[in-house]
């Protein structure tokens, strides 16, 4: 695998230099003129210096409001998580009890480097399976995992009982969690969620908002139980357009994850 080459993320650019280098401008005459007619913010403010010097990995440059980034210098897998597998580093206790980690998926296909520099862009259950984006990119894993976002992730939802009508007029709605883990007592409320029934026993649930174990309670809470359960997308980024079996993952971009869940 070929990886990108360090764009200078960490250290100090100019702002024409930056905007030189994002491929948004076909001439050092354009980068500025749009410096000087304001169409460029730094974290939302108006910059018409072209020689202003800042960190790219710590600001949010934009053209008219569109977002610019330098040549990617992170990677962007998408995997298809597999059964039986946790999303962290294996400590010394999970090393003991012999679990799996899906790190270990990438550590022999990538360089050592970006194997340390791996993070799940959020988290699935040991037992939930499909779409999970793992990347090297802290910014992606804020703006995906920060709630105010409200990304709408979809799920595939098997369960032990019939789906009630009761039911998805709950979740719906939005659910009452009450449940006791290592003893002590977690209350919350759902956000309203769209459910589509499939069969008697399974569904696709879309929701915004990503609390612990939050599908499985949601069902517990309403007396059912949840066997399996398979996230087939983030907002318009559908796992399987991408024709990954269990445990195999593929390159993505920055561009196709921009466009799939921020637009």
């Amino acid at each position: 695998m070929v990886l990108p080459q360090n764009g200078g993320g960490g250290m100090k650019l100019r702002l024409h230099q930056f905007l030189s280098k994002s491929g948004e401008f076909s001439s050092k005459a354009d980068v500025k003129k749009a410096i000087w007619d304001g169409d460029i913010t730094v974290n939302d403010s108006i910059v018409k210096n072209i020689a202003y010097e800042f960190k790219p990995a710590k600001r949010s440059v934009k053209y008219r409001g569109k977002e610019l980034f330098l040549p990617e210098t992170d990677v962007y897998f998408l995997l298809n998580k597999p059964a039986g597998c946790i999303c962290s580093r294996l400590n010394s206790q999970e090393l003991e009890l012999n679990k799996t980690s899906i790190y270990e998926i990438f550590r022999d296909a990538v360089e050592p480097s970006v194997y340390e520099s791996l993070v799940t862009v959020g988290r699935l259950d040991e037992d939930t399976t499909g779409f999970l984006l793992v990347t090297t990119d802290g910014k992606l894993v804020h703006s995906v995992t920060d709630p105010h976002k409200k990304i709408k992730k979809t799920y595939r939802v098997t369960t032990e009982e019939k789906i009630t009508e009761q039911q998805l007029e709950s979740i719906r709605n939005g659910v009452a969690v009450s449940v006791v883990e290592y003893g002590s007592l977690e209350e919350f409320e759902t956000r309203p969620a769209t459910i589509e029934i499939e069969s008697e026993f399974c569904a696709l649930l879309t929701i915004d908002e990503g609390k612990k174990r939050q599908i499985r309670r949601m069902f517990t809470s309403l007396d059912n139980h949840v066997n399996q359960l398979h996230r087939i997308a983030t907002e318009t980024m559908v796992l399987d357009d991408f024709n990954l079996e269990p445990g195999q993952f593929c390159s993505v971009t920055r561009e196709q994850i921009n466009r799939a869940l921020f637009s």
